[in-house]
Formats: structure tokens, C-alpha cells, sequence
């Protein structure tokens, strides 16, 4: 019996990811796609790569005649939605926005909020009823950093991390535009990112121990998407060992990969992955980490998360190939 999918704002660029994975996953039935903004209008006049694969149209209703509903809301929107609209509370709820990532957020009703990075929680989301989706910095730096945290070795991390033009969503800015991002790079919210928040409490969560400093420096890049991380931690640790931790910390986990060659982002646009080589050079360790931003950091790990949730492969609907030429 296929599994009832409700998406909520699904003319973005994370809804228009969501469409595109659940109309083939092999256990799923997408029931309606929300958009005050398109309603009646097909999905593939506004996604327009749909041609022919779906004629399914956007709806400005909704329904609990589904057994789980994707947020693809702006930030701050999600909580305004779920407190208006009555969403009956056996349907499950996976929140592709930062309204429920941080522990002080996560409960609302009688609905308590799981933070869905499966590296880190997948036993949790596995019995949750909802979950937070983390966000895509967020999730490509502690996927390089966890296994250190585990170790305790984690004190002073500085990361630098660049990303593309869609990390930034589809309303239009002064830096969105292709005049500005063209053969352009800029740094901003240096050291002040908002996914350092939940960064910060998966880490805490792995080494409680001590107190952890995420220095953090963001850069726009001139391409559409793609994240690419690197982060330096002191440590007299050999190279062999720190290796090894990566590797036992991830054994199990289908989409986090090691590699000793150096990455790059086409390993990984348009697929679930997240790929992690380390380099070090006396006693500095760096750790690259290499995700798309709209599929492990947004979608792709949503639909990770449902299939966790209803107990599928976790794989299912996610066996993607990279645009590597």
C-alpha cells in the first residue's frame, strides 16, 4: 500500500526537489502539492523539467487524507502553519525549514520535533512522529566533524564553507542575480551563520564534555548549488587513527562516504551524498566535506528521513547520479 505525501509550498526550489524525488519513489503516492501562489495552475508549467513525467497540479487545499506532510515553507513560516491549520496528529511532519531544529524549539502541541540528521539520530527518527530537517551548511559540517566530536577531540574548529546560488531560495536579491554571482565570490554572516546553533548542539551532543568553538566563515560562490566545506582542528592524533574513526563512524550509513583522493562537488550535485576526505599536515587536521545543498542538505535528506520514519529502505527513491560532465 503506497504511502500519502501532502507538500506544503512546493513552487520553491526545495519543493520543486521534493516533486521530482517522490513522483518515483517506488512507495509513495503524492496526494497534493500546496502553493497559495500556483494554485490550479500543472506543476510542470512551474517546473517545467516535469514535462511528461507528472500531471499533477497545485492545489490550495489541504487535506488529512495523507499519512505525512513536507514543510518546503520559508523560515518562520512553519510554526505559523501548523498553529492554523489543523494537521490530525497521525500524520507524520518532516520541516524542511529552521522553525523546530533547536532543542528549545522542538515541541509544539502535543507534536515533539526530532532533529533528522540520520548520521546522528536515525534510531530516534526511526520512532519519531516528527522531524526537523537540518539545514544544508549545517549538515554538510558536522558530517565532517561528528566523528571527532565522538572521539572528544573537538575544542577550536575553524571551517570556511562556499555554496551556490541556490542555497540563498528563489526569491530574487542583489546577490542572487547572475550579473552579481557571475565569476564573483563573497563572504558573509561571517561567524554568525544561523545553522551554527544546530551545529553546536549535535556536536555538544556527541562530546558533552567540553565546550566547543565553530568558527565559521560562509561564502556565496558563482555556481547553482553545491556545498563544499573545509574545517581545521589541532590535534597529535596520526593520521591512520583519525582516518579509521571515519571510517567506524560511518560503516553502516549508506550516503556519508571517506575517500583518500581530494573531493569535488560533482562527486555529489544531484545526488544524496555527502563524500569526506581528510588531509593532515603536522599537527593540522583538515576535513573536506562535500554535499548538495538541495538534496543531503534539503530534500534528499527529507525523503532519507520519511523512509527511516515508515520503516522502507532508506535508500528507496534516492539511487541518484551525479551530473558528473
Amino acid at each position: 500500500m503506497a504511502i500519502k505525501v501532502g507538500i506544503i509550498g512546493g513552487a520553491g526550489y526545495t519543493g520543486g526537489e521534493l516533486i521530482r524525488l517522490l513522483i518515483h519513489h517506488p512507495d509513495i503516492t503524492v496526494s497534493f502539492i500546496h502553493s497559495r501562489s500556483h494554485a490550479g495552475k500543472a506543476v510542470d508549467t512551474v517546473h517545467q523539467d516535469l514535462l511528461g513525467e507528472t500531471d499533477l497540479k497545485f492545489s490550495n487545499e489541504l487535506s488529512n487524507d495523507i499519512d505525512v506532510l513536507f514543510l518546503c515553507l520559508g523560515h518562520g513560516e512553519s510554526k505559523q502553519f501548523l498553529s492554523a491549520n489543523k494537521i490530525a496528529d497521525r500524520i507524520k511532519v518532516i520541516d524542511l525549514a529552521n522553525d523546530f531544529r533547536l532543542t528549545s524549539n522542538q515541541q509544539l502541541g502535543t507534536r515533539n520535533f526530532v532533529y533528522g540528521l540520520p548520521e546522528l539520530n536515525r534510531d530516534k527518527i526511526k520512532k519519531a512522529n516528527s522531524v526537523a530537517n537540518p539545514g544544508c551548511f549545517a549538515t554538510t559540517i558536522q558530517l565532517g566533524l561528528l566523528p571527532l566530536a565522538r572521539a572528544g577531540l573537538l575544542k577550536e574548529v575553524y571551517t570556511t564553507g562556499i555554496t551556490g546560488s541556490t542555497g540563498a531560495g528563489q526569491s530574487l536579491s542583489g546577490t542572487s542575480h547572475f550579473s552579481w554571482r557571475s565569476n564573483n565570490i563573497q563572504a558573509y554572516k561571517t561567524l554568525t551563520h544561523q545553522h551554527l546553533g544546530e551545529i553546536g548542539e549535535s556536536l555538544t551532543q556527541l562530546q558533552p564534555s567540553n565546550v566547543i568553538h565553530v568558527n565559521f566563515v560562509p561564502w556565496r560562490g558563482d555556481f547553482t548549488r553545491g556545498i563544499f566545506i573545509s574545517s581545521q582542528i589541532h590535534t597529535e592524533e596520526a593520521f591512520e587513527e583519525l582516518n579509521g574513526l571515519y571510517k567506524d563512524f560511518y560503516a553502516g550509513h549508506p550516503f556519508t562516504l571517506i575517500t583518500n583522493e581530494p573531493v569535488f562537488l560533482k562527486q555529489v550535485v544531484n545526488t544524496n551524498k555527502c563524500v569526506i576526505q581528510l588531509e593532515k599536515v603536522g599537527s593540522i587536521l583538515v576535513v573536506h566535506s562535500v554535499a548538495d545543498n538541495l538534496l543531503k542538505g534539503a530534500s534528499g535528506q527529507a525523503v532519507q528521513n520519511m523512509n527511516l520514519m515508515f520503516g522502507l529502505s532508506e535508500t528507496a527513491g534516492l539511487n541518484l547520479k551525479a551530473n558528473y560532465f
